[in-house]
């Protein structure tokens, strides 16, 4: 089904501007996908299985906490709560690129769900508050190389990551950050913009002080969306449209 849509008048083109939009994610998520193959072998995964789990979950902290949480003998029911709190605003992401990808079939939305990430969903939803559709070769062509990207360089990591240097001192672990901060900036012509991104730093600092990692995201995430509920429609541009 992927192919035929592709394949149509459009389609191709389409595929391959998300493919440029991916490449500089692609970049800045390659330090943490190699961390975790490394991380996932210390903590008594096979490179199958840190292959698999990045293959099926395709969810860096969550993968992260999972790996931290399998090895300390905590229970099922546990490991579970924890992913679900830390992946809590993918349930808000799915809400908001609902809307977008409605029109499409189900098989192609369960795709576009699954492989939705941060910054997926920041282009995406970007794409769309300019007026363009958000067609399903155009959201593949951008979502497809992080995904296969990220399994293959956490085998890698797996594979070498005895050979792979500090990351902080190398500096490389901060692209990411930088680049999440550039696709909130690009929001910021939004209503109310600054306000809820001051009260989801806000509460994120705490949290992490408080709680702890990886907590803290889904924290600030939801300190953010209350401030949006709380405040009038009217103010926060979320006015019923036709």
């Amino acid at each position: 089904m992927a192919t035929d849509v592709i394949s149509k008048s459009g389609g191709k083109s389409d595929f391959w501007q998300g493919v440029r939009l991916s490449m500089p994610v692609v970049v800045a998520s390659a330090p943490f996908a190699v961390l975790f193959g490394a991380l996932a072998v210390d903590n008594g995964f096979s490179v199958l299985e840190a292959f698999l789990m990045s293959a099926l979950v395709y969810g860096g902290a969550s993968q992260m906490v999972g790996i931290q949480l399998f090895g300390q003998h905590v229970a099922p029911w546990l490991v579970v709560l924890s992913i679900f709190a830390v992946n809590f605003r993918h349930v808000l992401y799915s809400a908001g690129i609902g809307r977008r990808i409605a029109h499409w079939p189900v098989i192609q939305q369960a795709l576009g769900y699954f492989i939705l990430t941060d910054p997926q969903f920041a282009v995406a939803e970007a794409r769309a508050q300019s007026g363009q559709t958000v067609g399903f070769a155009w959201y593949l062509g951008l979502g497809l190389p992080v995904y296969l990207f990220w399994i293959v360089e956490s085998a890698l990591g797996a594979l070498f990551g005895k050979l792979i240097p500090d990351t902080h001192a190398l500096g490389i672990d901060f692209l990411l950050p930088i680049y999440f901060l550039g696709l909130v900036m690009g929001f910021r012509k939004r209503p109310l913009w600054l306000p809820v991104v001051v009260a989801s730093a806000c509460a994120s600092i705490v949290a992490y002080k408080t709680v702890g990692s990886p907590w803290h995201v889904s924290i600030g995430a939801v300190a953010g969306v209350l401030l949006a509920v709380i405040l009038p429609p009217h103010h926060s541009g979320v006015e019923a449209r036709s």
